[in-house]
């Protein structure tokens, strides 16, 4: 009997770790398609197969888990960036290899919604803030690894390319959302450029 007291709790943490990710998966894939006011609670719940009273129950509002799967999606895309990187042999190989997979994702504008919704939601800014510095820190890991492993030299400290990095992107992902013309491959090779100009060596 002990024993199957003690499984249950468990069980029940499994499963709430299960309907957790459920939702942030559904709540992704409706944010990626769709702007926040044009997503219902209840819809995110139905596609995950959950109650709309699990929305609140774990993320406390429709707004919580649309920053949570904005953060999310985001670091995800960092991941991505990184592998796309890996197998490049110059620096202008490489920097226009994570320009082009950032910009063209769809993360980066509801990671800038998720960033201006804030500003009235002073309560989810720890978890954007939080995905900044993450993306700073991961950021400045891949690109001092890629120097040590290359031999490249560079003009900055790490840490400045990958923060010199990401506000390029970001700024590139408005600008496209602003043109309604979605990628914008001239603002894209202006940042390639722009990053390239921290590099000594430039092939």
């Amino acid at each position: 009997m002990a024993t199957l007291e003690s499984a249950h709790p468990r069980a029940s943490r499994a499963a709430g770790r299960q309907t957790r990710r459920a939702l942030l998966d559904a709540a992704s894939r409706l944010f990626g398609e769709r702007p926040l006011a044009s997503v219902s609670g209840a819809e995110i719940a139905r596609q995950a197969g959950a109650f709309p009273s699990q929305v609140t129950y774990y993320f406390g509002s429709k707004e919580a888990l649309f920053v949570e799967a904005a953060c999310r999606e985001m670091l995800h895309l960092a991941a991505d960036v990184e592998r796309a990187g890996a197998r490049t042999r110059t620096p202008r190989g490489y920097v226009r290899a994570v320009v082009h997979a950032a910009a063209g994702s769809p993360a980066l504008l509801t990671f800038v919604e998720a960033a201006l919704l804030v500003r009235r939601r002073r309560d989810l800014a720890p978890r954007v803030r939080e995905t900044f510095a993450r993306l700073h820190t991961e950021g400045e890991r891949a690109v001092a690894e890629k120097l040590a492993a290359r031999g490249w030299r560079i003009n900055a400290a790490p840490a400045d390319e990958a923060r010199g990095f990401w506000a390029a992107i970001i700024g590139v992902a408005i600008e496209s959302a602003v043109s309604g013309e979605g990628f914008s491959p001239d603002s894209a090779d202006a940042a390639v450029q722009l990053v390239l100009n921290l590099y000594a060596d430039v092939d």
